[in-house]
């Protein structure tokens, strides 16, 4: 086989992979229209990091957060770190032994002096080892630390930038005061309005009504509905989500932390989930046919406050 006979069979091999793939793309796309996006988003207090325990109605494991703006161990301090580079301002304590000790010790090697130039007895070859194993070990103990400062980042991935972590968006998160994690009693009338959030959460977000997001969802999880629903605009398309009802539900736990109730809820519900040209009304995904969807939702409140969504979960 010459290369212009390879070239047109890896084409076509190219060509039957995309046909392939597309389709799959398509309904993925289409199944996960719905509110969320299909994305594991939100925060879970101290436990966002946590999986929450199986239940008969989501007996498999859920997965992780895609999008979050907690950060794992983050405490008090979830801002962002800076960007002041590694030795640079910000280095802190680290920044200054190790740029000490690299600055003095490779400008010293360099011009033939080394990191003890200034004492004759140790420019031997023992003088030369130790010289090698200070260097070799401020450079591991910066990278370590690089490491750690830079390993929260990818609990933002997919996430822009937004409101920092409050009560509303993952209070408690990592080792934060007060989130004593005590056990929480959930009433009749929490599960009721768990149920209603259910629906007039996916009400609110077919009409693309973000300001009655902000009541029945925290700043973090809107933040998120307003990105989908910006990329929805932007190809001229609304998602509509009708005819829910809740099939089975039941409770993955409940905790308190400092002033803030959560509840974490596995459910099992019923919808009709279509996306149409703006314009037109024309169906461009999904269907009129209803489907079910199995999610965890958590759920967070402050003392004289209603439930608010705070986390959305896929189960796998």
């Amino acid at each position: 086989m010459n290369f212009s006979q390879w070239s047109r069979s890896l084409v076509k091999t190219i060509a039957v992979v995309l046909a392939l793939a597309l389709p799959t793309a398509l309904a993925i796309s289409s199944a996960d229209a719905r509110v969320g996006g299909g994305f594991s988003s939100g925060s879970r207090g101290s436990r966002t990091f946590s999986a929450p325990p199986s239940t008969t109605t989501a007996p498999g494991s859920t997965s992780q957060f895609n999008r979050t703006y907690s950060q794992p161990g983050g405490g008090f301090n979830t801002a962002a770190p800076s960007r002041g580079g590694l030795f640079g301002r910000g280095g802190g304590f680290l920044g200054g032994l190790a740029a000490g000790f690299l600055g003095a010790g490779l400008l010293g090697m360099l011009f033939g002096g080394g990191l003890f130039g200034g004492l004759g007895g140790l420019s031997s070859i023992l003088g030369l080892i130790i010289q090698i194993v200070l260097i070799v070990f401020v450079v591991r103990l910066a990278m370590s630390w690089w490491q750690r400062r830079n390993a929260p980042q990818a609990a933002y991935a997919g996430a822009a930038p937004g409101p920092q972590a409050s009560y509303r968006s993952g209070l408690g998160g990592g080792f934060g005061f007060g989130a004593n994690n005590a056990p929480l009693e959930i009433k009749p009338d929490d599960y009721e309005a768990f149920e209603r959030l259910l629906g007039d959460i996916q009400s609110a977000w077919s009409n693309e009504d973000v300001a009655k997001l902000h009541t029945l969802a925290t700043p973090e999880m809107v933040s998120y509905f307003e990105q989908d629903l910006a990329q929805n605009r932007a190809r001229n398309a609304v998602n509509k989500v009708t005819n829910v009802k809740l099939l089975q539900g039941d409770l993955a736990e409940a905790w308190r932390e400092g002033e803030t109730d959560y509840a974490t809820v596995a459910m099992r519900f019923a919808l009709t989930d279509k996306t149409v040209d703006r314009n037109t009304g024309a169906i461009v995904a999904g269907s009129e046919q209803p489907g079910e969807v199995t999610e965890v939702w958590t759920f967070a409140r402050r003392p004289g406050s209603p439930w608010e969504l705070s986390a959305i979960q896929q189960t796998n």
